[in-house]
């Protein structure tokens, strides 16, 4: 339950893998298996639920994965192909990128409106010993995410960034060109000090949502959590909301730019991957009409 930048969140696969800065999301299953740190609920790291409270909490994700899965997967599946023909046809623009983000926005907005009542009667049944364990593991969270990404030299922060971005996107295009280096290089180099914003604005919201806790039997609790998941962006701090911003943009521009300085090759690999991708979706087993 954090307020990642689309780090984080991260919902949809192929941008989320190729823009937004996620980690492997190349298998469907696997992303099913672990659709719960994707939706905006994610207390597995932050909260030690009581066995009453994981078999309610198990019993509820599976009914939302279900919901996502019979309601949702048809429109990803329309979502892939527009990637795909964007691709095939060699229209990866600005334009076309921005629609897609806006599209993969949208799923992640429905996602969180309809957990929302969820987390809200979870969070109402927490005791203050719970509270206070979850503010302590987002202190803890903070720190350690600080001495990683923030307490180190800018110039360190720049390598490591444009190295993970790297790593991401090789499994995708295959072995990088010097142009698409050097393209991951100024998109790294052009985000300068965004770890500090990304961080600040993490525990600025953490901040809000233990607040938000210590007030879990009032009246406007619900819609305080609702507001916390749904409109994170409206809690951000000012300097996030417009590193936010830049950061989304550059993105965007980083992979018009892989993309144009692509190869036949990896264009191919590019577009496999996709097959691959939609064919594990189109066998997932709630999209099967019952026989």
């Amino acid at each position: 339950m954090t307020s990642l930048p689309l780090h984080y969140l991260r919902h949809w696969l192929l941008l989320i893998c190729l823009c937004l800065g996620t980690s492997a999301c190349t298998r469907v299953d696997l992303a099913y298996r672990n659709l719960d740190v994707l939706i905006p609920w994610s207390l597995n790291d932050y909260l030690d639920m009581n066995r009453d409270q994981k078999s309610w909490f198990d019993d509820r994700l599976r009914e939302h994965l279900s919901w996502h899965c019979s309601t949702q997967l048809a429109s990803n599946l329309e979502w892939l192909d527009r990637v795909e023909q964007m691709v095939a046809t060699q229209q990866v623009t600005p334009a076309t990128l921005g629609e897609r983000t806006r599209e993969a926005k949208e799923a992640i907005a429905e996602i969180a409106t309809r957990v929302t009542p969820s987390a809200v009667e979870l969070l109402q049944g927490l005791d203050d010993n719970q509270v206070r364990a979850m503010q302590q593991a987002f202190e803890e969270d903070v720190a350690k995410r600080r001495k990683e990404y923030v307490n180190v030299p800018l110039a360190e922060q720049i390598d490591d960034r444009a190295k993970r971005m790297q790593k991401r996107l090789e499994p995708w295009f295959g072995k990088l060109n010097s142009a698409q280096q050097q393209r991951i290089r100024s998109w790294s180099q052009s985000l300068g000090e965004q770890n500090k914003d990304w961080i600040d604005n993490r525990e600025h919201w953490q901040a809000q949502f233990i607040r938000a806790l210590d007030e879990r039997r009032s009246a406007e609790f619900s819609q305080r959590i609702a507001q916390l998941l749904q409109r994170r962006e409206t809690l951000w701090t000012p300097q996030y909301q417009a590193a936010y911003a830049r950061t989304e943009q550059a993105a965007i521009d980083l992979m018009v730019g892989l993309a144009a300085d692509s190869t036949p090759e990896q264009r191919q690999r590019i577009q496999a991957k996709l097959t691959e991708l939609r064919s594990d979706f189109s066998r997932l087993k709630c999209l099967k009409q019952p026989g």
